[in-house]
């Protein structure tokens, strides 16, 4: 492990001075070798879903799926990144500190991210093409139950690599353990940043078994607010499509708050129109993520309400309110700190793919360096660069 992340390390530095034609040329590459090896990529996840029926719960098995579809898009996201700023040598200063003494502000790669995943093998593709487009070399590694479609992602690097000579060699590396897992979180000396994506449980033990600094969020706990004026027939289709529409996914919903004059016509309506969702009213539903069909439902008097229960039992991920009231929603958006707030709208547009950024390596609830879905822009730093001729400090 230390001679891998040793030379990982080292493809960093030359990443970092990777032009942007070679990176979108690269960009071009892996969308071409993905549709060259669809085949092999779905037969080796058909392996991986025949091996884990019954060992995983359905919405695990249900991310664990690869498809045509999702490959399509995939190499939609690629084309949609290839076109984006290239998000290094971007200059957000520039000042002159003494006569002919000028210091500039540049944005510079992070360096190794260590990313680790569950379930999702298309994370690998999406993730890595980020990095590549940021100039950031990784350390992917996902879970065993996508074991045969990882090793058949990780042959379609190796390909990129061969067909695109001026990429590092060691730039994206692979490890396949959990004890691979362990000894990479105590690299903090040459691994920069790590990112995990999964559940709550992966996230807590990344986080305390690292010195690294890691982004990430710990829960998806998504509310979202049904306002005493609201249009009711475009409250239901919003809420029925955050829960409904991929129950398992970070961004949707997980608890309804209803102003107490509504709360009959939603309870009724929804059990008519979507008899799947089961609605849960306890106080010990409030701060669950199901990952499911269940739903938490609490009667509220106002928007103030919602607001404080938002920012009390929420995990600052995404929330939303529906309401007609434009001074509701204006208070809504300000008051909810969370790193999505949205009005009259689904809670499952947390995306970075919908935000057009191509693809996202994850969604950050921290409040430092990147919030929400991290895109190019969350995986660049910066660095301060002075050129004088002979300056000194005098006083």
């Amino acid at each position: 492990m230390e001679e891998l992340v040793g030379k990982v390390k080292v493809a960093s530095l030359k990443m970092a001075t990777l032009a942007t034609s070679e990176k979108n040329l690269a960009l071009q590459k892996l969308a071409e070798l993905l549709r060259k090896n669809q085949k092999k990529l779905l037969e080796a996840n058909q392996a991986d879903v025949a091996e884990q029926q019954g060992q995983l719960a359905p919405t695990l098995l249900q991310r664990l799926g690869l498809s045509a579809a999702k490959l399509e898009v995939l190499g939609r996201g690629l084309s949609d990144l290839e076109k984006l700023d290239d998000p290094v040598g971007k200059v957000t200063l520039k000042r002159e500190l003494d006569s002919g003494l000028w210091l500039e502000r540049i944005t510079t790669p992070i360096g190794v991210i260590g990313v680790i995943f569950e379930s999702r093998p298309d994370a690998a593709i999406q993730i890595a093409s980020l990095l590549l487009k940021s100039g950031n070399a990784g350390i992917l590694k996902g879970g065993k139950e996508a074991g045969h479609t990882l090793r058949a992602i990780e042959q379609v690097f190796a390909e990129l690599a061969t067909a695109c000579r001026f990429l590092p060699q060691d730039w994206l590396a692979f490890v396949s353990t959990r004890e691979d897992a362990t000894r990479l979180l105590k690299f903090h000396g040459q691994i920069d940043l790590v990112i995990p994506r999964g559940s709550n449980q992966l996230v807590q033990s990344v986080m305390s078994a690292t010195k690294i600094p890691v982004l990430g969020h710990a829960d998806g706990i998504c509310p979202l607010y049904v306002d005493h004026n609201c249009n009711l027939d475009q409250a239901l289709t919003v809420i029925i499509n955050s829960k409904a529409q991929y129950p398992s996914a970070c961004n949707a919903l997980e608890t309804l708050l209803v102003h107490q004059t509504q709360q009959a016509s939603v309870v009724s309506r929804l059990k008519r129109e979507a008899p799947q969702i089961q609605l849960i009213d306890s106080p010990e539903s409030w701060s669950v993520e199901y990952g499911d069909l269940r739903l938490a439902v609490k009667t509220v008097a106002s928007v103030d309400e919602a607001i404080d229960h938002i920012n009390r039992y929420g995990s600052h991920h995404t929330d939303g309110i529906c309401s007609a009231n434009p001074l509701a929603i204006e208070r809504f958006l300000k008051q909810v700190d969370s790193a999505g707030v949205y009005a009259n709208c689904s809670t499952r547009f947390a995306d970075g793919f919908r935000y057009g950024f191509g693809a996202e390596v994850g969604i950050s609830t921290n409040k430092t360096h990147a919030r929400g879905p991290v895109g190019l822009e969350g995986l660049v730093i910066y660095k301060y660069l002075l050129q004088g001729a002979g300056h000194i400090v005098k006083v």
